[in-house]
């Protein structure tokens, strides 16, 4: 007798959730949120960490004492956790959604301590480079890809990345590129605009990967007749190094004004995004770190801003070149300061690609994600899939 979603409970284990901020703590939320509203039985495991903030889900969420880190002390922690409650864990799935989890996971399988009813990955990209590179670690990771049922990635770029590394991988991998976080889809786009000035926005952690200050360069580098008319807000703080020091450094020493945001929470990002004119985001590799894909230029064109970006990794995935925003080579801080210039002094043309964004990011589903991570993973533990949300540059 085939088992139906009520019958095989899932367990996502994490470090990565409410009330952490950033990419993987969204997707992570949501890909939660989605499976429970299909019909599943959703258990969340996330730290204690540091705040008392607390929220309402659907469904239980189990604090487990640790801060989240992400170091071996976090994941030593995690590890114990699920060996004490592996009885549970074995009658369902247990899905680890981000690198923390999925390294405690590799410890248990190392010592054979156990195997859930089935195990499901998803990877995002950074850490596929960061453990092929350790050999240590490429071994054991390698281990876990081959018990695995399945294994989910944000784009075709990191899918191709996991099969190059682990091949493995390739039979049992789908794409689950997520939407603009539930919230967001909620609100209309943002209207036309009449105001003279010109909001550029920047949203993520303030950190070399995420490029500020190659976009606060290639602003800089405008004529004063374009720069007058333009302010560069910035949302994300600096989580370790100096990136934000040198950062608010060189923005003191601008020619365009710089407003640094920090931290805020979704219901003022949403205003945030509603106030601005374009959204930039020029991610760039950094070591072992890239851009999966990028959650937050979908964000962006559910509200209706005309996106630049760094033509990078899985960046291409979430901004169509030409269609929802315009693509420039890394490293080419002139091209980027003419893509920038060309959508400040082009009206027609930001709303445009605003227009034509908030439909391409509208077109997507968590539930589509959901149903591909999840569908059939009782009856066929590795199907050959791909989401049903194709990109298509047409």
């Amino acid at each position: 007798m085939n088992a139906s979603p009520e019958d095989l409970p899932l367990t996502i284990i994490t470090h990565e959730f409410f009330p952490t901020k950033g990419g993987i703590a969204t997707f992570v939320e949501e890909i939660a949120l989605a499976s429970h509203q299909l019909g599943r039985t959703v258990e969340v495991w996330a730290p204690q960490g540091r705040s008392n903030q607390e929220r309402a889900f659907p469904f239980p969420v189990r604090r487990v004492p640790l801060r989240g880190t992400q170091d071996l002390a976090c994941q030593v922690r995690m590890a114990s956790e699920m060996i004490r409650h592996r009885r549970v864990l074995r009658r369902g799935a247990v899905y680890l959604p981000e690198p923390g989890p999925l390294l405690a996971m590799t410890y248990l399988q190392f010592f054979k301590a156990f195997k859930p009813a089935r195990l499901l990955l998803t990877f995002h990209g950074s850490e596929v480079q960061s453990f092929s590179s350790r050999p240590a670690a490429r071994v054991m990771v390698g281990r876990l890809v081959q018990i695995a049922d399945r294994i989910s990635t944000p784009s075709l770029f990191v899918k191709r990345l996991v099969g190059q590394r682990f091949p493995a991988a390739l039979a049992k991998t789908v794409v689950t590129r997520g939407a603009p976080r539930s919230a967001f889809l909620a609100v209309e786009p943002a209207p036309i605009k009449t105001s003279d000035k010109i909001v550029v926005l920047a949203v993520g952690r303030l950190h070399p990967r995420k490029g500020q200050l190659l976009l606060l360069e290639a602003l800089d580098s405008l004529p004063h007749e374009i720069t007058r008319r333009v302010e560069f807000w910035i949302v994300g703080r600096g989580r370790r190094g100096d990136y934000e020091a040198r950062l608010r450094r060189r923005a003191a020493e601008a020619g365009v004004p710089v407003v640094f945001l920090g931290n805020i929470d979704d219901d003022d990002l949403q205003h945030i995004y509603r106030r601005a004119d374009i959204f930039a985001m020029t991610s760039v590799n950094h070591g072992h770190s890239l851009e999966g894909f990028g959650l937050a230029y979908m964000e962006a064109s559910a509200f209706g801003l005309p996106v630049v970006a760094h033509d990078v990794g899985g960046v291409s995935e979430a901004v169509i070149d030409g269609k929802t925003g315009l693509l420039v080579e890394p490293g080419n801080v002139g091209a980027l300061a003419a893509a920038l210039a060309k959508l400040i002094g082009d009206r027609a043309l930001r709303e445009r690609l605003g227009s034509a964004g908030a439909a391409w990011a509208r077109n997507h589903s968590w539930r589509e994600s959901a149903r591909a991570l999840m569908d059939g993973i009782e009856d066929q533990p590795a199907p050959i899939a791909e989401s049903s949300l194709v990109l298509s540059p047409s």
